[in-house]
């Protein structure tokens, strides 16, 4: 719903309409008493209180530049924009607004709190560079894809999160969907994780450290534990690939230093150079080299949960092949009962000549005797228990043996991968080195 009165015409945010929001700010406030003694100075105001005055367009905060806390709400605000100056921002509220998008925020990466509250946004995103967001509000919007949480895991700080009047707020899953993505989430929709009886004011912002598992963010991590793991895997491969990228630009960086050197053509420039590019090669194998431990550890981390959770997977299948061939075993003993019931009465009607049907003669030859009929049916049902048997065995040695081979692949693979880049790195070194100890002044100077 627009919020536009009827009866008002959209504002513009001017320097009048800025002067009289400094100077409203009270003469108790020091922005306030500036305003009133020496004249306002926009750069000194880190407060500024902009709600109710049917704002459109957001505009001319540029000379704020040292803004820390902006109140915005209660307009009809369509796009949020002209923020880009406003760098020391903590706080910023944009709630009871018109925004469908977010945007505009890039340069905010001081930014604590951000309420977008009872607007037009259906799609979380364009927050990356909040990396210091700990209170986010995005109640009363149109957010419907539960996967808009997932992109919220890169905010390590977050603790306060408000979702409620969202169509996926409905969803029967909800809060255990957010515990298991968002782990270290303390606050959601004004009330702390696992409390179910009173509300929990949200005025106060958590600071950015690990919080305690709850029971219930455990048993949330229990239910998605699978699609965990496989999000977990994505983001130690996205976070590898930025490494590989960092290290390919260092390495672009050494090649222009040494491009730079046989440009120069005074000698004790050279020299300097020459000294300065040795250093950098060496930092940048002790850099290229602590990348790589911090690879291993990572992918060793990875690889230890995916065995865990396969060894699980094997333990779980391994436990339902058992629960079905003891199945199997009662349904083979009720038979070999039934079997040998029917027998024993048939032995007894063909002595007493009272049969009926007609026997085949190699059938017919086992209805000698008693021992020779049971004899016969218990060598029955002990083949048929012993394929059971040789079954089960069968299940489980071939699956304990796909494991230990697919894990232990995964290990040699790791293995192999480090060794290979190891030698990247060292021969990669090396050849700079090399190029650095065999240049020559005089092919310089020529």
């Amino acid at each position: 719903m627009n919020r536009l009165c009827d009866s008002m015409e959209p504002k513009v945010m001017d320097d009048d309409m800025l002067k009289l929001a400094v100077g409203e700010q009270g003469p108790q406030e020091e922005a306030g008493q500036l305003a009133k003694q020496e004249g306002i100075l926009f750069k000194d105001v880190l407060s500024l209180q902009l709600d109710f005055r049917n704002i459109l367009r957001i505009d001319n905060l540029w000379q704020f530049e040292n803004l820390r806390k902006l109140q915005l709400d209660n307009n009809i605000i369509e796009k949020i924009e002209g923020l880009e100056n406003l760098t020391h921002l903590v706080w910023l509220d944009l709630s009871f607004n018109n925004i469908e998008t977010i945007e505009g925020l890039d340069t905010l990466v001081n930014l604590e709190d951000l309420s977008l509250f009872n607007n037009r946004i259906s799609k979380i995103d364009s927050l990356d560079a909040l990396v210091k967001l700990q209170v986010l509000s995005l109640g009363n919007n149109q957010i419907d894809n539960m996967m808009n949480i997932v992109y919220l895991r890169r905010f390590k700080c977050l603790r306060t999160l408000s979702l409620s009047g969202n169509p996926i707020s409905e969803a029967e899953d909800y809060k255990m969907f957010i515990c298991a993505y968002l782990p270290d989430l303390v606050y959601l929709d004004f009330r702390r994780i696992d409390d179910h009886t009173a509300s929990v004011s949200l005025s106060v912002s958590q600071p950015c450290e690990t919080q305690s598992s709850s029971p219930q963010k455990e048993l949330a991590e229990a239910k998605h534990q699978y699609s965990i793991d496989e999000l977990k895997h994505r983001e130690n491969l996205m976070q590898v690939r930025l490494q590989d990228e960092r290290a390919r630009q260092e390495e672009l960086e050494k090649h222009k230093s040494l491009s730079a050197i046989r440009e120069e053509s005074e000698l004790p420039n050279i020299e300097k150079k020459i000294l300065e590019c040795s250093a950098d090669v060496s930092e940048l194998f002790n850099e290229l080299m602590m990348l790589e431990m911090q690879l291993v550890e990572q992918l060793e981390e990875t690889i230890n949960m995916f065995e865990r959770n396969i060894v699980d997977m094997v333990g779980l299948f391994i436990e339902n092949v058992q629960s079905l061939m003891a199945q199997c075993r009662d349904l083979e003993n009720h038979h070999h009962e039934k079997l040998l019931e029917i027998s024993i009465s048939t032995l007894e009607k063909i002595v007493k000549g009272n049969l009926d049907e007609d026997l085949p003669d190699d059938l017919r030859a086992l209805f000698v005797d008693k021992d020779t009929i049971v004899n016969a049916v218990g060598a029955s049902h002990d083949i048929h228990l012993l394929k059971i048997d040789n079954r089960e065995d069968e299940l489980v040695t071939r699956i304990n043996s796909w494991c230990t081979r697919l894990v232990d692949k995964i290990h040699k693979d790791e293995i192999m991968r480090n060794r290979k880049r190891v030698k990247e790195i060292n021969q990669y070194v090396d050849h700079m080195q090399s190029e650095l100890d065999n240049l020559e002044y005089s092919d310089i100077l020529d």
